[in-house]
């Protein structure tokens, strides 16, 4: 790729936004106010705004390998602090995708060095679910079984930080697992019952 392209195209959308809307860039200047937290992968490609329809100031997003919500990253758990506590969002979405190659390298016997103790989290999410996974014998099915259990456990996740219990508490701030499927370009909502998941362990993590 030329990058010369990359500014070539910048110029050609702020031209397009300006012709839509004047103040378009004024409007984006003063702050942002957006209703949703995307907790997606870094996979380049899944991007968060375009696959919903949305525009710049509409999502806080962060992306990362697997969309994982480790406890221990500080990282991840800014961007939740800042967005829940600050922005105020009503949604914290996390969205992980068929295809995933982070999900994909957890599942094999392979040292990959650095990944290692970040797909040892994923690694975690197989061994929770061990059984359920082991019984599906067609390989890409469990593949997919697993993608989106993995999204289930970073949403359990996301529930036991202190501001998000806070702010479902106090707003009814509510979280949601997403799969975006590459092959059809649908979202689909895993619809996951986060209180029926949780029944056995809230009182382990209840803060607030």
């Amino acid at each position: 790729m030329d990058i010369k392209k990359v500014f070539d195209n910048n110029k050609e959308w702020i031209a397009k936004q300006l012709k839509n809307s004047p103040s378009y860039f004024d409007s984006l200047a003063k702050g942002q106010s957006p209703e949703i937290l995307y907790i997606g992968c870094a996979d380049s490609r899944v991007t968060a705004e375009e696959i919903m329809g949305l525009e710049p100031g509409d999502v806080f997003v962060h992306r990362n390998i697997a969309n994982m919500v480790p406890n221990s990253d500080l990282n991840v758990m800014s961007v939740i602090n800042y967005a829940v506590d600050f922005l105020k969002v009503n949604h914290v979405v996390v969205c992980g995708h068929y295809n995933c190659g982070g999900v994909k390298a957890a599942m094999e016997s392979a040292d990959l060095g650095i990944l290692n103790p970040w797909l040892r989290n994923v690694r975690d999410v197989y061994r929770l679910h061990k059984a359920e996974l082991n019984a599906i014998e067609d390989e890409d099915k469990r593949y997919d079984r697993l993608v989106e259990l993995n999204v289930q456990e970073q949403c359990i996740n996301v529930i036991k930080t202190a501001e998000v219990q806070r702010a479902i508490n106090n707003r009814n701030l509510t979280v949601h697992g997403w799969i975006f499927d590459l092959r059809t370009g649908n979202l689909v909502d895993l619809k996951i019952d986060f209180q029926a998941i949780t029944k056995g362990i809230a009182d382990i993590y209840r803060i607030t």
